[in-house]
């Protein structure tokens, strides 16, 4: 905060009419429209904005609570800002994955698998550290030799032949990666946490999102609808992470075309479920193995296959999805995790 001219400058800061937007008081203030949305965090990512202001920007949307044209803008701008993919890299499904377990074990990765085994593309994207005490995607998936990307052509590699890649954040768009690891300095989530959910950097016609807060459910949607997103799915999943939580009843928001709707997967299990003294992968080997059986985490895995299948495949109906997801665990190659 030393720079030249900080402490008397000669005009207003070109980032400032945006804060003074978000923050003029309970009569002066308002949300940003989409264009002003993009412009202000294009600025951000680019770097023309200041430490003090990307803070107050940030926790007065935090306190405002986002908008979905808010939202739709500042994914606009990361998309602007990003490391682009080559035109013809693709896939079904984007699968974004930005909090980490701390409950369970990560047995959604398992449920990758199965969609990979049944011939779809899924990219992972994530970003780790910003939270302690929380097992993320990447670790988890280093540790079971499973694919994780530096960059686009490593994604290309990995999808063509496996049908499966993990890209972290920092590979592809390193601004919004730094604006996540603020956590510990706010002492709160902001609207970054809610905005990577959505990057969809492939523009994959699915995607699938998880949730900390059900009443964050429609924000997410409106988001998509103004992003075109053709096929979209969010609900409530464990520690924020893409995964069914067997013990407790599921709504599944579906997005269609700009047509909401909403879905119920019921329990599978009646009695609540112990979390686990520390989330580790040894128990996703074993239970893909087929050397150690555990209810709840089967349930998991089926579940959260079953959803993707049913945002992925239109008209898949939820009993005919818990059958197809059954059949691929039935059918899975036990030698892929050895």
């Amino acid at each position: 905060m030393n720079r030249p001219g900080f402490e008397n400058p000669e005009q207003e800061h070109l980032f400032a009419p945006f804060v003074r937007i978000l923050g003029k008081g309970k009569s002066g203030s308002r949300s940003l429209d989409r264009a002003e949305a993009r412009q202000a965090f294009g600025m951000i990512l680019r770097g023309e904005a200041e430490q003090v202001q990307i803070g107050a920007f940030l926790m007065l949307l935090r306190v405002k609570e986002e908008t979905g044209e808010e939202l739709a803008g500042f994914v606009d701008a990361c998309r602007d800002e990003m490391v682009q993919p080559g035109p013809a890299l693709q896939a079904d499904l984007d699968w974004s994955s930005y909090a980490g377990k701390k409950h369970q074990h990560p047995w959604f990765i398992l449920a990758l698998l199965l969609l990979t085994q049944a011939g779809y593309r899924v990219l992972v994207h994530g970003a780790d550290g910003h939270t302690a005490g929380r097992l993320y995607t990447e670790q988890a998936l280093r540790q079971l030799g499973l694919p994780v990307a530096a960059n686009w052509a490593e994604v290309g590699n990995q999808l063509d032949s496996g049908g499966l890649s993990y890209l972290p954040l920092r590979h592809f768009c390193r601004p919004l990666h730094e604006l996540i690891q603020l956590r510990p300095l706010l002492g709160l989530r902001s609207p970054v946490n809610t905005l990577t959910r959505m990057l969809n950097p492939l523009r994959a016609p699915s995607s699938i999102q998880s949730i900390f807060h059900p009443a964050y459910a429609a924000l997410h949607q409106e988001a998509d609808r103004l992003l075109g997103q053709p096929r979209a799915m969010v609900f409530k999943g464990d520690s924020g992470e893409v995964e069914i939580k067997p013990q407790a009843d599921t709504r599944l928001h579906l997005l269609a075309d700009s047509r909401a709707s909403e879905l119920v997967l019921p329990r599978s299990l009646q009695e609540r479920v112990q979390d686990v003294g520390e989330p580790a992968v040894e128990p996703l080997r074993a239970l893909w193995r087929g050397v150690a059986g555990d209810e709840y985490a089967t349930s998991a895995v089926l579940g959260t296959t079953a959803a993707a299948l049913t945002l992925l495949q239109p008209g898949l109906d939820q009993a005919a999805a818990g059958v197809r997801a059954r059949s691929l665990w039935l059918e899975r190659d036990r030698g892929k995790l050895s």
